[in-house]
């Protein structure tokens, strides 16, 4: 558990950072490129990510879980795991980028826009670059090198503002993708020197460069990875698929710029929860092969926590400084997507549950739980897109990503009870309730003007974590992650 704070502390730091430079990004593109170009933007990057996620993610993630569970015990697989899930991540990432380059002019006429084939075609580079900075960073989450982490991130984060902001500058929306490709790349670079040079210090078994050691069963890791693969690729389309419909049955590149605003801004409480999913499967991992139930379910109910405490009060200054929060990141032009923003808001508070508990279950092998979520999520979704954004536009697709959302969250819920057997009382979830509710309402009587909003709300989250102290909710061991940021 201590390590456990001392991981969360750090990778949420640089998760905060990542985050923030993500913002100070999309706030200067929407000016540089206007509201047009912003949505061109939006649709390729958002498209390609997804893409990313079925490459980048399953493999590597399959790698760091059987990383975790041989670190302590038998070091020596360390190389053989690590060396077969890059041949595996290689094979994949090339076909899939070959595949995504050549399908660009048909997702160019699915999407009613012969002109986006270039920028899709320039796109596919991004798949192989964010691939290989992924299974890096999945190899350190494997052997819980977790402070290295948190400093390529931090590199990644900056190397993104460098990049993407000043290519755009010079070179447009082909400037921004391009970016995309460099930023990655840039902390690849990095993250190869690391193991060259550092990991071995740890675990001298990986200084065998030259020597051959057994490779890890292939259909072992292809087991785990397939429906993990499905189960992300899954969310990304929940998390994403909305802006196409947008696009496709508007056929607005205005209102799509509008809601690319609304559903990134709306995805900050997603984003800041990320580090928690990157330690909790290999902890749990870890903890499930050890056969150590009681620290299973210690680090799951620490989780449910953090989200009750810091998403409800995320969420409610979201929606209560929704048109202030868009002003100060966009410029007044996208305060016109205030209120799909809200709801969208929502949906990602209970989008976030789902995520972060998914990784708890696919931690302890039952991988195929989330996926199948996942997918009737995505079903759900799909339906009402179709139905009610050609009569609600915006406002529709905001609502069919927080009805779905919803489901998933009382799904992953009732999944996670059944094999973790935890639950949060009645009177946590009440008193975050009541807080959640008085802080909604100070809202109304203190400054919503960007950038004031920042004040204001900053000084209502902190009356948030008061009033539950005041209610006897919040207790030290709450506290203990954020503690480890502190100074001795």
């Amino acid at each position: 558990m201590k390590k456990f704070n001392q991981a969360l502390a750090w990778l949420t730091l640089s998760e905060i950072v990542f985050n923030l430079a993500g913002y100070i990004i999309h706030a200067a593109l929407g000016r540089i490129l206007g509201p047009a170009d912003y949505g061109r933007y939006g649709i390729v990057v958002t498209l390609t990510t997804m893409i990313i996620m079925l490459i980048g993610n399953g493999i590597p993630t399959a790698m760091s879980k059987y990383l975790s569970e041989i670190i302590e015990s038998a070091p020596g697989k360390i190389l053989g795991i690590k060396r077969q899930a890059r041949r595996l991540q290689m094979i994949v990432m090339s076909v899939v980028t070959v595949i995504f380059f050549l399908a660009a002019p048909l997702i160019s006429w699915a999407l009613r826009d012969p002109s986006l084939t270039p920028l899709f075609q320039l796109s596919s580079l991004i798949i192989p670059a964010f691939a290989a900075a992924s299974f890096y960073f999945f190899y350190y989450t494997g052997l819980h090198f977790f402070r290295l982490q948190a400093f390529l991130k931090t590199v990644r984060a900056l190397a993104r503002i460098v990049f993407i902001i000043g290519f755009a500058y010079f070179f447009g929306t082909e400037g921004a993708v391009s970016g995309y490709i460099a930023a990655p790349l840039t902390v690849f670079a990095i993250a190869l020197l690391a193991d060259i040079f550092y990991t071995h210090k740890f675990f001298p078994a990986t200084k065998a460069a030259g020597v051959k050691t057994e490779l890890f069963s292939a259909r072992t890791l292809l087991q785990y990875a397939w429906p993990l693969t499905l189960f992300l690729l899954f969310y990304e389309f929940i998390l994403t698929l909305d802006l196409y419909f947008v696009k496709s049955l508007l056929g607005s590149d205005y209102l799509t710029g509008i809601y690319n605003a609304a559903i990134t801004v709306g995805r900050i409480p997603y984003y800041l929860f990320y580090a928690l999913t990157i330690i909790l499967l290999p902890a749990i991992s870890k903890t499930s092969a050890e056969r150590n139930h009681a620290e299973s379910q210690a680090l799951v109910n620490k989780s449910l926590r953090l989200l009750l405490f810091l998403l409800v009060p995320m969420v409610t200054l979201l929606v209560a400084y929704a048109p202030a929060a868009l002003a100060f990141f966009y410029g007044p032009q996208y305060v016109a997507a205030a209120v799909p923003m809200s709801i969208f808001a929502v949906g990602v508070g209970f989008l976030t549950v789902f995520y972060v508990l998914s990784f708890a279950l696919n931690g302890a092998g039952y991988v195929k739980t989330p996926m199948w979520l996942a997918f009737a999520g995505l079903s759900v979704m799909i339906a009402l897109n179709l139905s009610l954004i050609p009569r609600f536009e915006l406002v529709g697709a905001a609502f069919s990503v927080t009805i779905a959302s919803f489901i998933l969250a009382v799904g992953i819920l009732i999944f996670t009870w059944k094999h973790f057997r935890v639950r949060l009382s009645l009177w946590s979830i009440v008193g975050s309730a009541l807080a959640a509710a008085a802080i909604a309402i100070a809202s109304r009587f203190l400054p919503d003007g960007s950038p004031l909003f920042l004040v204001s709300g900053s000084i209502l989250f902190i009356g948030y974590f008061f009033l539950l102290y005041i209610l006897r909710v919040l207790t030290p061991e709450d506290l203990a992650p954020f503690r480890k940021l502190l100074p001795r």
